[in-house]
């Protein structure tokens, strides 16, 4: 088992790792909204929120050598599930051609009170 870090997605919150590594498989840890380069939660604008989840996914999983294309299962927790077609438009820009399976799943609360977190799967086997 290896732990995976880097600057370009934020810092752990708690005591967990951004992702860990077992053999060929990647289990990213629940992203929320941090610009990785100031440490500032993202709470205006829900859509630059959903990015900024899924840019620190895409850095986890660059990182540990992949790429978007290895992830196989993403799951997301929103405060507001009226919000999962804007979600949905957001995550169609990093999710086009190749679409893991996923669950998106309300919630009461979330880390540092965000409106989203999305944590994933990854295969880096050939």
């Amino acid at each position: 088992m290896k732990r995976v870090f880097t600057e370009k997605a934020p810092r752990p919150v708690g005591p967990y790792s951004q992702a860990v590594k077992v053999g060929e498989w990647l289990f990213i840890s629940g992203q929320i909204p941090i610009d990785p380069t100031t440490s500032q939660v993202i709470r205006d604008d829900f859509r630059r929120a959903s990015r900024q989840v899924l840019e620190n996914i895409k850095a986890v999983v660059e990182a540990a050598g992949g790429t978007l294309e290895n992830i196989v299962k993403v799951t997301v927790y929103m405060k507001d599930i009226s919000r999962f077609s804007e979600f949905n438009e957001v995550y169609s820009e990093y999710f086009s051609k190749h679409k893991p399976a996923r669950a998106v799943v309300e919630v009461s609360r979330l880390p540092k009170d965000v409106e989203l977190e999305a944590e994933a799967i990854a295969y880096l086997g050939k």
